[in-house]
């Protein structure tokens, strides 16, 4: 007879755990420098990076890499909720804690509510039980902010949670609700261009190295374009993954024509505008733009 082996449940808590004190070292005085001086802000792009990797690891069906994708998007959860610790505002355990919670609380075809077990006939009746569940506890939780509130808006069903893309279309599109938009493109066209302008003046200013400014207005151009998307019935998203691939094809074949990425670095820029047309061309038939 061999020996026992612990439940794999018991493994995973002490392997979270031993994370948890990881965690906890790290952001100690005696840890890592980098670490310590994170914020929430200065972790938030980390998050979205972790969150499109797993998608590119689960797309290409690559177990491995998926296994470690999943770990840096725990890394997250933990780095949040050890600076909340140490705020004050919550641990590890709460989260745990609150997602056990709603877990039961949006399944009650599996755990009893109040002694009774609620039927499930489907995969679709569970899906619609689920949302009813959500929805109810979404509009509780929006009275209970808008009871701490003087006032609220339209746009507060608008989530701040969403991608940033689609939060702009959505408030775009949530705005136009009472005619607050531009009639056609045309004029979001001349939207663009005013804001285009607008950055071209703030870079071109004495105080450009305040780089808040140029922040400024370089999201209210990034928030235009979003808007000419809308008005194109295009989804800003797709546009820009699109454009990112056709980038990386492009990319791909100049490193082809050079000899690779490390032989391109020996390229002057006229030389790299000539590989990136013959590029173009060959892929597309295009002309220079």
């Amino acid at each position: 007879m061999g020996p026992s082996k612990e439940p794999i449940e018991s493994v995973a808590v002490a392997a979270l755990a031993e994370s948890v004190v990881i965690m906890a070292q790290l952001r100690g005085p005696e840890g890592c420098p980098w670490d310590r001086e994170q914020t929430f802000d200065t972790i938030k792009k980390y998050t979205l990076e972790e969150t499109y990797e797993v998608f590119d690891a689960i797309e290409r069906r690559a177990w491995p890499d998926l296994r470690d994708e999943l770990g840096d998007l725990l890394l997250q959860v933990l780095f949040y909720s050890q600076m909340a610790k140490e705020a004050g505002y919550f641990d590890i355990g709460d989260v745990a804690e609150n997602l056990n919670a709603k877990l039961i609380r949006r399944h009650p075809h599996v755990f009893p509510v109040n002694g009774r077990l609620e039927q499930a006939a489907d995969s679709g009746a569970v899906l619609r039980n689920w949302e009813e569940i959500k929805q109810a506890e979404k509009l509780q939780a929006r009275r209970d902010e808008q009871s701490r509130l003087e006032t609220s808006s339209g746009l507060d069903a608008v989530p701040r949670s969403m991608p940033a893309l689609m939060e702009a279309a959505k408030l775009g599109s949530k705005a136009a609700k009472v005619g607050f938009d531009w009639p056609d493109v045309t004029g979001i066209l001349a939207k663009v261009e005013e804001e285009t302008e607008e950055l071209r003046l703030e870079l071109a200013a004495p105080q450009a190295a305040d780089r808040k400014k140029v922040e400024e207005e370089l999201g209210d151009l990034m928030f235009s374009m979003v808007h000419l998307a809308r008005h194109l019935k295009l989804d800003p998203e797709g546009v820009l993954r699109n454009a990112n691939a056709k980038f990386r094809q492009r990319f791909r074949a100049m490193e082809a024509r050079s000899g690779g990425f490390e032989e391109l670095r020996k390229l002057s820029a006229e030389q790299l505008e000539e590989l990136w047309n013959e590029a173009k061309k060959a892929n597309h038939g295009e002309v220079q733009s």
